[in-house]
């Protein structure tokens, strides 16, 4: 079976984009699995599928699964990239757009520089909402994590976050540290690890272990959940630069006067190529 599809990334977060309008495909886990594969398939952090709208008055829908074959709730850097394509494809030519996740709807806008705007929808908190086994909904939590305790904001941007500030972020312990996070029994839904260094109010870097991919070169809704905590920890005042290996993002929040504040991420979304792979007939 052949599929087409296009190689896109967002800072380096890249992203193998399927149009399941046009063409009729929805992937299996192992099939996820196998293009994302570095080796054997195409390779990347996250596979997105392009759908038809469900719901009346909303554009389209998109479906994002990790390398590891399993389907999340959002992807920030994935939304961008999203925009790019369907303009790119003759999908539409709205610059604004409503977007079914399975997380709820967004919002994302692509600016007249090329650069993309998503209005992420509000953060939620509570640790129900997270998932997150706590008694306290308390901004900064304790984690037990390879016997030391680390402090941790728990953050809700339609997937689940854990950030943590750190001193240096070249020297945090992202690949050690993430996975156990990740894992930790305390997220029954597993968690997106941040990694946070304030360099001042408006600027941070960041470094996040994604769930199901590892390290990413950029985490769009981890850069969105990073800047709320800081904000909400008193740390950082809107709007934020946010370096990652990959580049920067701006984030906007006004979650100092209004916790039911929107979150605005923009950043740019580059298309690598378009192409054609056959599927082996075994998966």
């Amino acid at each position: 079976m052949k599929i087409r599809f296009t190689k896109m990334h967002g800072l380096g977060n890249d992203f193998v984009v399927l149009d399941a309008i046009n063409q009729d495909f929805v992937p299996t886990p192992a099939q996820v699995r196998w293009l994302a594969d570095r080796h054997f398939g195409i390779g990347c952090d996250q596979l997105l599928v392009v759908e038809r709208a469900t719901t009346a008055g909303v554009d389209f829908r998109y479906r994002i699964f990790n390398a590891d074959g399993g389907e999340v709730e959002q992807c920030g850097n994935g939304a961008r990239c999203f925009v790019r394509f369907v303009h790119e494809q003759g999908l539409t030519d709205k610059p604004e757009l409503s977007v079914e996740t399975s997380s709820g709807l967004i919002a994302p806008r692509l600016e007249a520089d090329g650069e993309v705007t998503v209005d992420m929808g509000v953060p939620r908190f509570l640790p129900a909402e997270i998932p997150f086994e706590s008694d306290s909904d308390a901004i900064v939590q304790q984690l037990l994590v390879d016997a030391a305790w680390i402090d941790i904001s728990v953050v809700s941007m339609g997937n689940p976050h854990a950030v943590q500030v750190v001193a240096d972020v070249d020297a945090a312990p992202v690949a050690t540290q993430g996975p156990l996070i990740e894992t930790h029994p305390r997220f029954p839904r597993r968690v997106n690890a941040g990694f946070m260094q304030v360099v001042d109010r408006h600027s941070i870097r960041l470094r996040v272990h994604e769930r199901g991919a590892g390290e990413t070169l950029a985490c769009g809704t981890g850069a969105c959940a990073a800047v709320v905590a800081g904000i909400r920890r008193g740390l950082l005042d809107s709007p934020v630069r946010v370096t990652t290996r990959g580049g920067e993002l701006t984030i906007a929040w006004d979650g100092a006067a209004n916790l039911a504040s929107p979150v605005l991420m923009t950043g740019p979304a580059t298309t690598v190529f378009s192409a054609e792979i056959e599927l082996p007939n075994n998966l």
